[in-house]
């Protein structure tokens, strides 16, 4: 799949769809893949500048003018296109319609790091219909890394096919992980967990974008990712490229997550089971 085609046209409809009369796949994708590159270009010309930061629920739950501007970009090109799909988005909260699509938008996933001037933050759009996710988009443009999935049609970095690691000896694994600002109510401390992980020698990493770890599952660079009380918009997109590049997502108890779960682990589905068994340790 060319994503810089996509962007422009499509002709063909994906097998998925049976009935081109209730879906308009064409047309779905070139809007995502353009709300993406666009919000992408907003992040970017203020990465490393000057911008006003506030503090949402908690100190260090930023959001910045960025924030804001990049997610009124991506709804006005929805809009525009769709006026009648419903919006979840981060900042403006839900803009629901009669429709059984709903776009879940982070405009800035890994708001602290673009605060502080790291290039590990995304946009992420995901698309749903009918209660299922159907298309997601990462788009990392200090990386220059543009992550996207179709259900049914595979997961791409910048065009080439991407698929999950192969490793099945957890000892060796690579993981990542995030913590929340606010501590979820578990019978266990998170804090514990990553304890667990880190005494098997294993190492854990702490990038600070739940969309981005996702996508490194993916791709292969992780082998599993575990968090706490993420959002739909924080997962959505990543959740599909994850599952179309072969990888499994589960809560805690292993049971088939959704994207409004608070719990998410996501694996190359090889060690799944033993990160399982950490995590529930008692």
């Amino acid at each position: 799949m060319d994503l810089q085609i996509a962007k422009k046209t499509s002709n063909t409809t994906p097998s998925i769809i049976s009935n081109s009369d209730l879906f308009k796949m064409p047309d779905l994708k070139t809007t995502l893949l353009d709300a993406a590159y666009a919000a992408g270009d907003i992040i970017k010309s203020y990465f490393q500048g000057s911008f006003h930061i506030e503090s949402k629920d908690s100190i260090n739950n930023l959001v910045t003018e960025v924030d804001r501007h990049s997610e009124k970009r991506i709804i006005e090109i929805i809009k525009t296109n769709f006026p009648e799909h419903s919006i979840i988005s981060e900042e403006v909260g839900a803009l629901m319609q009669d429709s059984q699509y709903q776009w879940i938008i982070d405009p800035i996933d890994g708001t602290v790091n673009f605060a502080h001037g790291i290039p590990i933050c995304c946009v992420s759009i995901g698309i749903r219909y009918d209660g299922k996710m159907l298309m997601g988009a990462v788009f990392n443009p200090m990386m220059n890394e543009f992550f996207f999935a179709e259900r049914g049609k595979g997961a791409f970095l910048n065009d080439h096919p991407i698929h999950v690691s192969q490793k099945t000896d957890f000892k060796k694994a690579c993981l990542v992980t995030g913590f929340p600002y606010k501590w979820p109510d578990t019978k266990e401390h998170p804090i514990k967990v990553f304890e667990r992980m880190i005494m098997q020698g294993l190492p854990v990493r702490r990038l600070g974008s739940a969309a981005i770890d996702l996508c490194w599952v993916a791709c292969g660079r992780f082998d599993g990712f575990w968090e706490y009380n993420l959002s739909s918009w924080d997962v959505a997109a990543g959740y599909l490229i994850v599952r179309e590049a072969g990888g499994r997502i589960s809560n805690f108890d292993g049971t088939e997550t959704t994207v409004f779960d608070k719990e998410t682990l996501a694996t190359n589905g090889r060690i799944h089971e033993q990160m399982l068994q950490v995590i529930n340790q008692q």
